[in-house]
């Protein structure tokens, strides 16, 4: 079990950043010496998974979706089950969510600027109003992110409207793209409402970014999902059990599937 950093105020402020702005971003929060770890063991799954998707290019050229697997070392309770991250998640999408994605992205060199977008629909587009947060993503890279490779293109409060009316307003300038740059350790939480696109990684190195997705316990979404070993279920805490309960029981993690279904959706 992790230690909370923030009092219960700050906590309130950085739910309060994701409501109005979309996103917050809370600094230096895990151990560069943790994701460092991360980043060596995603180096192969990285050069397999390009070998056997790299033409697909779904997510745009040069650009990868990867599903991480429940194992060590990304099967880590001290960064799904952090006190401050889960405090400011259960604020904004209650205290029965669930934990549904642990995936990355990363643009290597020679990837592009991705069209705007939003990573999920509106629940009920036929009333043109937008409703609380229902699902969010946990992001963190596993390299410092500059301005050379890669950083996401975000907006602010374009969650709370449509698509299209966030479009216009970004065409008439009243709402612009801000590059998010990061260090190792920073912990971005987002609406995946908000319109966002990756950029070029002008850099030879690759530029990991994780995402662990929470979500409403309602709410389901065939195209993202946790693989969980079965040898892994006796080890996990009462409070991962419930965060993991609706993911797929697996007796393997080495059997993948031929394509991400997930990296071609973009709303």
């Amino acid at each position: 079990m992790t230690i909370q950093r923030y009092n219960q105020q700050q906590i309130e402020s950085f739910a309060q950043a994701v409501l109005l702005d979309g996103y917050c971003v809370l600094p230096n929060h895990f151990s560069p010496a943790t994701l460092d770890a991360w980043r060596e063991a995603f180096a192969p799954l990285l050069k397999e998974h390009i070998e056997r998707e790299g033409k697909l290019q779904n997510r745009g050229s040069a650009r990868y979706y990867v599903t991480l697997p429940f194992t060590t070392p990304f099967a880590d309770a001290n960064i799904y089950e952090d006190e401050d991250i889960l405090a400011i998640v259960e604020l904004l999408v209650g205290k029965d969510m669930v934990m549904c994605q642990l995936a990355t992205d990363t643009p290597l060199l020679g990837s592009d600027y991705q069209d705007v977008h939003r990573d999920t629909l509106p629940l009920f587009p036929e009333t043109g109003k937008e409703t609380p947060p229902y699902q969010l993503a946990v992001n963190f890279p596993l390299v410092d992110i500059t301005l050379e490779n890669g950083p996401m293109d975000i907006t602010r409060g374009t969650h709370m409207m449509s698509k299209e009316e966030g479009l216009r307003r970004m065409e008439s300038g009243e709402i612009k793209l801000e590059p998010v740059t990061m260090q190792l350790g920073d912990v971005m939480i987002r609406d995946v409402r908000g319109l966002h696109r990756g950029t070029p990684n002008h850099t030879s190195i690759p530029r990991p970014m994780v995402v662990i997705g929470y979500s409403r316990r309602w709410l389901y979404r065939p195209e993202v999902s946790i693989n969980i070993p079965r040898q892994a279920l006796d080890t996990l805490s009462p409070r991962a059990r419930h965060l993991l309960r609706f993911n797929p029981i697996v007796d393997s993690v080495e059997e993948k599937p031929e394509v991400e279904v997930y990296q071609s959706f973009a709303y």
